[in-house]
């Protein structure tokens, strides 16, 4: 059961598909072990951080920051990617010829087992590190060979490939991974030739086969590669990690798969050039993947000449908990687009006499400019669209001709990005004024000029030239008709698709072509000193029209206007997870209710998930394997079943020498008042837990968009907790002795098992739980994890007519 330790040297947390990462488990303290927290204490807790404490022996320096003596450096530095699994080895049991899967090494002995490997023509060895490493010597052939004792057929061939061979100035040199047969020639398996830079997977007959995938060797998305038979395809697969994997060919099964047995070859071969090598190493290993984060902090600490470092980690809400308040909903999904060049929120305090833009894409400030005399901007003076909670600033000019607006120059990058990307403008505005310019770009020498105004009689026009001419092409659109009712409206302007949004919507109207290029002095509330703005205008953005979407962006109305209330959990949760650049986001369970506006700016990303999370009874954590995060919908919990068991354990298998079983009053809850923003505050109890009990009240303040889904919440509490059942809260297994050791590493939160054959004096004789959390110590040649649970019996529904949810007042809780 190896230790599987690995760091992402130079890498991103948030960038996990550019990561190489780098195996540091040879340096690993495997005595002391590596220890996990990850979940909760119990239901009712939130999921906290996950945390992981490591030992490197440094013995060399070689995780010492900053030395420039490390071969790491200068990577080992804080917030390095760390990932933590554990590599689960097959053992050989029963009689010749064995299943494939059963073949293993992790050459953790240091020594070839000549035993397993028969054929070593190379001269092959272990390296300090532990990996196998087969030497590619110039006109050289060589084999690293199994018995042929092993069988594809249903089972399959995995390993890691470690390091590739260089090309060294040969004319040829490859090394491969086959499964073969008897007939020389015939085989299946892998091939990397050093020459074209390939990995090609193959099913050869005559040393031949025409039809190989040939893919460019990769050593991220490559670094595992398997083969495997189904009982009617062979199919070849890679992966980054040895646990995702994904299929690069399928082919029908050769007859000799399932009617010969076969032997596994590592053979190597160059024609010239100097000596190179290939490392191969975690043959046939079953990774199951523990940990996915961030060092904190790498302390060097010596004892005598002796150095050790013990780092602290954190899973990716580390990241979350260092993002800044969020601004509005509507800038908020602005910001995300990865199209944006420029976005002016125009939220500035008072005493400012410019703004800035901040989508951190490099564009200029503007300027508060003067055309004429007289009138007044005054920042921070308007109240803008309630669900942005923000304020704008009011531009109160004397006339068209004699007051304030604000202009200035993009700057070089935003007019490069928009000479390959004609813009798209997008403002917030409110006025009772007609005949007044919103917001308008043109390039330096004014060939290019584009204008989104208002018209005299109150519609929407379009202003545009692309010949530098004085006097601009005006088209106006026939709908909407009036812009100046004093009411907050959104606009988004195309220049490429010439079209215009409003309020979300696709404005009436044909629109000429007005493209152009070189696009960088930026006006907002008039152009060039005339036509200026009486009113307020805020969130201006800038976009690059080839790969942004209109529609996307008329979108952002629903942001400002209602903050996407309405929209279900689960797309809430995607939602705010953007925010913070976290594109992965796994939802399992099938319920996920409409969620109500989560206010104006000022909380945190993770603030906002957590109020999703409590309004659902959901559960939200980093996933254990990648950058992402796992979003459970309450439903996930509903009704467990023998089938769904992540695995069943004896009592008497559990490493404790005592087992309590807990009936307090921890968890009872018999009076909810319940309420939403903007709704009724309701009150559900149940009044025989009361009087048996004594009151136990708790406050419920939630997120939904109607007063029964509030009350339906409030039932749902107190129906679980008026009278809690009897539970284990604590179960420690030693994992790695148990048969069904790879079963017990896929459980996770909300994850169910069986602790089966208790005491005579336990209340049955089985009890199932829900896994909450847990705590994990792995150390070599042991798995300890306590596992937090809490009675599954707790989130079961009713079901009519079935024999076990339709029992009366013990399984006929209504499901929310």
């Amino acid at each position: 059961m190896p230790l599987l330790v690995e760091m992402g040297w130079g890498g991103l947390i948030q960038l996990p598909a550019t990561i190489t990462w780098t195996d540091v488990t040879p340096y690993t303290d495997v005595v002391r072990g590596v220890t996990i927290t990850r979940g909760a204490a119990d239901e009712l807790s939130e999921t906290q951080p996950g945390t992981a404490t490591v030992s490197f022996d440094n013995a060399d320096g070689r995780f010492t920051p900053y030395s420039a003596a490390s071969p790491y450096y200068p990577y080992v530095r804080r917030n390095a990617p760390i990932r933590i699994s554990v590599a689960v080895m097959p053992t050989v049991s029963g009689s010749a010829p064995y299943p494939l899967a059963m073949l293993g090494d992790d050459f953790s002995t240091g020594q070839v087992d000549s035993s397993r490997w028969t054929v070593n023509t190379g001269s092959a060895f272990v390296t300090n590190e532990g990996r196998l490493r087969i030497p590619v010597n110039p006109g050289a052939d060589t084999n690293f060979t199994t018995a042929r004792t092993w069988t594809l057929a249903g089972s399959k061939l995995t390993a890691k490939l470690a390091a590739v061979p260089a090309l060294n100035g040969s004319s040829n040199c490859a090394a491969s991974m086959w499964v073969t047969s008897t007939t020389a020639g015939t085989r299946l398996g892998w091939r990397y030739d050093a020459g074209t830079g390939q990995l090609s997977a193959q099913s050869q007959v005559g040393f031949a086969d025409a039809g190989a995938i040939n893919l460019t060797y990769s050593p991220i998305d490559h670094a595992w590669i398997r083969i495997r038979e189904t009982g009617t395809s062979v199919i070849w697969e890679t992966s980054p990690d040895g646990y995702v994997w994904t299929n690069r060919r399928a082919a029908t099964t050769p007859a000799w798969v399932t009617s010969q047995t076969h032997a596994v070859d590592f053979p190597t071969t160059r024609t010239g050039g100097t000596a190179g090598y290939i490392e191969w190493d975690y043959i046939g290993a079953e990774v199951r993947p523990r940990f996915y984060g961030m060092v904190n902090e790498w302390p060097v600490a010596f004892e005598g000449l002796n150095s050790t470092v013990t780092v602290s980690c954190t899973d990716l809400f580390k990241w979350l908990n260092r993002q800044p308040a969020l601004r509005s909903m509507a800038a908020e999904e602005a910001l995300a687009y990865s199209e944006l060049i420029a976005y002016y929120p125009l939220t500035e305090d008072s005493g400012a006499t410019s703004v800035g833009d901040v989508s951190g894409a490099g564009a200029g400030s503007l300027a508060v400019t003067q055309a004429g005399s007289g009138g007044s901007l005054t920042l921070a003076a308007a109240t803008g669209p309630a669900e942005t909670g923000e304020t704008f600033p009011t531009f109160a000019p004397a006339s068209a001709t004699n007051g304030k607006y604000l202009t200035g120059d993009l700057g070089q990058v935003a007019a490069d990005q928009i000479a390959e990307n004609w813009p798209i403008l997008e403002a917030w505005l409110q006025t009772t004024t007609t005949g007044r310019a919103i917001v308008g770009i043109a390039s330096a020498d004014l060939q290019y000029q584009h204008v989104l105004s208002i018209a005299a009689g109150g519609g929407l026009q379009i202003e545009w030239t692309t010949t530098g001419a004085s006097t601009l092409t005006v088209e106006a659109l026939s709908g909407p008709t009036t812009m100046a009712d004093g009411n907050w409206h959104h606009v988004v302007y195309d220049t490429f698709q010439n079209s215009v949004w409003v309020d979300g919507a696709l404005a009436d109207g044909t629109i000429s072509a007005s493209f152009g290029y070189d696009q960088r002095v930026l006006h907002i509330g008039g152009y060039r000193g005339t036509r200026l703005f009486n009113g307020s205008i805020g969130l201006v953005g800038v976009y690059g029209s080839f790969n942004a979407v209109d529609a996307d962006i008329g979108a952002h109305y629903a942001a400002g206007a209602t903050g996407y209330s309405g929209e279900t959990a689960d797309d809430r949760i995607r939602r705010l997870a953007s925010y913070a650049g976290i594109t992965s986001v796994t939802v399992a369970g099938t319920v996920h209710d409409p969620i109500a506006s989560q206010g104006p700016a000022g909380s945190t990303v993770v603030a906002r998930l957590r109020e999703v999370e409590s309004t659902e009874s959901g559960k939200l954590f980093a996933a254990r394997d990648t950058y992402g995060l796992v979003y459970q919908s309450r439903s996930l919990r509903y009704n467990p079943t023998s089938a769904g068991e992540a695995f069943a354990i004896a009592y008497a298998d559990l490493e404790t020498r005592s087992v309590e079983l807990a009936d307090d009053d921890q968890k009872l809850v018999n009076a909810v008042e319940a309420s939403r923003p903007g709704g009724a505050t309701q009150r559900v109890t149940a009044p025989s837990s009361i009087l048996a009990f004594g009151r136990y009240e708790q406050q419920l303040n939630i997120l939904k968009t109607s007063d029964n889904s509030v009350l339906d919440a409030a039932y749902w509490l107190v129906s679980r907790y008026a009278n809690p059942s009897v539970e284990l809260r604590e179960v420690p297994i030693e994992a790695s002795t148990m048969s069904s050791y790879l079963a017990i590493l896929a459980a996770d939160i909300s994850s169910y098992f069986s602790i089966t054959s208790l005491p005579s004096q336990a209340p049955a004789s089985s009890l199932r739980v829900t896994i909450e959390g847990y705590t994990e110590t792995i150390r070599q040649g042991s798995h300890s994890i306590q596992f937090h649970t809490s009675a599954t019996t707790t989130d079961t529904v009713w079901v009519l007519d079935d024999a076990v949810y339709s029992v009366l007042d013990s399984t006929t809780r209504l499901a929310y």
